[in-house]
């Protein structure tokens, strides 16, 4: 049985300045982002993107968020709080924020990034699709540093003791989060991405993705009662939140299927010396 090393949540203190773990990890996840994604640039000039519509993706996208994942949180899990303590939507620094709610709003970001340099929407999202996991991953060990949205009771060996819990070993279901959102996600997206694919593919791929891990990690991780437990069907609130992102994922990822990948233009002038 292990114990939860309970790290402080605090990183750096100078006088009234504090800056937290959750914040650096959003920090690295902004920082692979931008580096990710440079390196796709320059291993594929004609990918669409350039490093002025990177930093402005990382831009809409913190936006997104922020904004999508606070308003997520207010609608998927506290309603009725928030309807009661309207002014206590806007206070972000006391936590509450809903992944579900920060992809729809990242969804909304990107469709006016894309808009705004005139190119396909999915032609955008296949770009930083890869580029998102790395970011998810850190922001599950921020989780786990803040010691908050727990495992359920295990006998597992590697069963964790929340002491601000309880005294039940649990599963240190952030870490699994972590390796599953992060490196899992990562790879396969990542490695799929390698290859040109049709118009809308990657996107498929790394929705449903997401929708499948997550509903998967939903069964290790403890139901948040104070906001939604178990609720139909024995299906957590997670689980049903991703149940639309698996199935819109699948829809997108058939309907690429039908798209034509245009081959690379190759010249076969003879009067062409190759290098």
């Amino acid at each position: 049985m292990l114990v939860h090393p309970q790290i402080d949540p605090v990183a750096i203190s100078v006088g009234p300045l504090s800056i937290h773990w959750y914040g650096l990890m959003y920090l690295l996840g902004f920082a692979a982002f931008i580096l990710l994604g440079r390196y796709r640039i320059r291993h594929n000039p004609h990918c669409g993107f350039t490093p002025e519509i990177l930093d402005d993706a990382l831009f809409y996208g913190m936006l997104g968020v922020i904004i999508g994942g606070r308003l997520g949180h207010v609608l998927f899990y506290q309603f009725g709080y928030y309807v009661q303590h309207p002014l206590h939507v806007f206070a972000i620094w006391e936590g509450g924020m809903s992944f579900h709610g920060g992809f729809l709003g990242v969804f909304v970001a990107m469709i006016l990034l894309a808009r705004k340099y005139e190119l396909p929407w999915l032609t955008v999202t296949d770009f930083i699709a890869p580029l998102v996991p790395p970011g998810l991953g850190a922001g599950r060990i921020g989780n786990f540093i803040n010691a908050e949205l727990w495992g359920r009771p295990t006998d597992v060996p590697w069963g964790m003791v929340f002491p601000y819990v309880d005294e039940l070993p649990r599963h240190p279901s952030q870490l699994y989060q972590a390796v599953l959102e992060g490196i899992v996600l990562f790879l396969v997206v990542w490695i799929y991405s390698a290859k040109p694919r049709a118009t809308g593919a990657v996107t498929g791929v790394f929705v449903m993705g997401y929708g499948i891990l997550r509903s998967f990690a939903e069964c290790f991780r403890e139901p948040e009662d104070g906001f939604m437990g178990i609720l139909t069907l024995g299906i957590t609130m997670g689980q049903w939140l991703s149940i639309p992102m698996i199935l819109a994922g699948l829809t997108i990822f058939i309907w690429s299927r039908r798209i034509t990948i245009p081959e690379p233009h190759k010249n076969t002038s003879p009067n062409k010396r190759k290098k």
